[in-house]
């Protein structure tokens, strides 16, 4: 695919910000201290974290904004990003899940079914965070880059994602195939060469439809270890540590990355300490989230990351001398923060994830659910694109 871009210079950064640039190291510190006195394993998945907020805000790596580009303006530059760590983190995740272990530890890939509750799912997701103006993994770097309309989709994401819990029950009984892992079904060879067969397909596609790449890939020169440390970062550097980081968390958890179990586990203790009783819920009354929900929230290796994921982005923004939030947001933004947040967070109960749980580690791990939650994510993207203008959000 030709690449036509454009590039405007990099105009100097603002100087670093160390007062917040030091808190932020000293909460790092200081959590990554607790937690290894526990567990050296979980104090690494603080660690990763922290990488993958750093990653995703030096490199602006979001998908709401990049899938918006795309059905707007015809900017393919983050889709070729997404599609390019997408192959990267197939062929990393390949031997790790083929052999079963790692180091003598147990994986396995992000693999669930497709049914009438995952499609409905990733439709509302995708709306959702059209109209929150990110994902979950873009809500918590911004948030923690410094943007307080992040704040609020945020709580509303977790109120969301509790509030899918209760509900999920109903919406798991219907009907749905089971899950399909392109590897089991035809050989961890022709599943990677299939998945990146169709992703260069859709890129052609793409093309021929008038896509063009118009933000720089890749740092043309502009290289410089002050550049790396603060930014910023060009969008395939960004996928490529996006991928190796989520390999990374393959070997240590034994899962891949997730996200927004995290905002369902932060919900329910909210939700609980305002009085709600979890034995009135079939999924709280279960032996492992009733132990999940009685336990700290640094006990779940979800949340760690996620809190990683804020404290990395915090770093990379003091860095960038970027901390400069702004208060000032108008009451319809405001509102279609509350109910992109409530969306999101609903839709990724039933559809196993996010972008990142369902999509991003759903296709490294070649499962047939990854795609479809890609394709009606995108059907709610286009919807609420449309509906963006209602909130006073502009698009692209």
């Amino acid at each position: 695919m030709s690449a036509a871009t454009t590039e405007p210079p990099i105009p100097a950064l603002p100087a670093v910000q160390r007062p917040a640039l030091a808190a932020a190291a000293i909460l790092a510190l200081g959590l990554g201290a607790t937690l290894w006195a526990d567990s050296a394993v979980v104090a690494a998945v603080l660690l990763v974290g922290i990488g993958l907020g750093i990653s995703l805000y030096h490199a602006g790596f979001g998908f709401t904004a990049a899938y918006r580009r795309a059905i707007v303006d015809k900017e393919l530059s983050g889709i070729v990003a997404q599609a390019a760590m997408l192959m990267v983190a197939s062929l990393l995740f390949a031997p790790m899940l083929a052999a079963g272990e790692v180091f003598g530890r147990g994986v396995g890939g992000a693999v669930a079914p497709v049914g009438v509750d995952m499609l409905t799912g990733a439709l509302m997701f995708g709306v959702g965070m059209q109209l929150g103006g990110a994902c979950a993994s873009g809500t918590l770097f911004t948030a923690g880059g410094g943007n307080p309309r992040m704040l609020v989709v945020l709580v509303f994401f977790c109120a969301g994602s509790w509030w899918g819990t209760l509900d999920l029950p109903w919406w798991r009984s219907l009907p749905a195939l089971p899950p399909i892992s392109l590897a089991q079904a035809v050989g961890w060879g022709p599943a990677l060469l299939l998945q990146a067969t169709v992703l260069c397909l859709i890129l052609w596609l793409l093309h021929r439809l008038g896509g063009r790449v118009r933000r720089p890939l890749w740092w043309n020169g502009r290289f410089s270890g002050a550049a790396l440390l603060r930014g910023p970062w060009p969008l395939l550097l960004g996928a490529l540590a996006l991928a190796v980081l989520n390999a990374v968390m393959l070997a240590l958890t034994g899962s891949p990355w997730g996200v927004t179990w995290g905002f369902a586990l932060w919900g329910a203790k909210a939700a609980s300490a305002l009085g709600w009783d979890p034995a009135t819920s079939l999924f709280w009354s279960a032996d492992w989230s009733r132990t999940a929900l009685q336990q700290s929230v640094l006990a779940s290796t979800t949340s760690v990351s996620n809190i990683g994921i804020v404290i990395g982005a915090s770093l990379a923004a003091a860095l960038a001398g970027a901390l400069r939030p702004s208060w000032r947001i108008g009451w319809r933004p405001l509102l279609a923060a509350i109910v992109g947040g409530l969306l999101m967070g609903y839709g990724a109960r039933l559809a196993y994830g996010c972008n990142i749980g369902a999509f991003f580690s759903g296709v490294a791990s070649t499962s047939l659910h990854g795609w479809a939650w890609i394709a009606m994510a995108l059907v709610g993207t286009a919807i609420g694109i449309r509906i963006r203008p209602w909130f006073d959000l502009a698009n692209p």
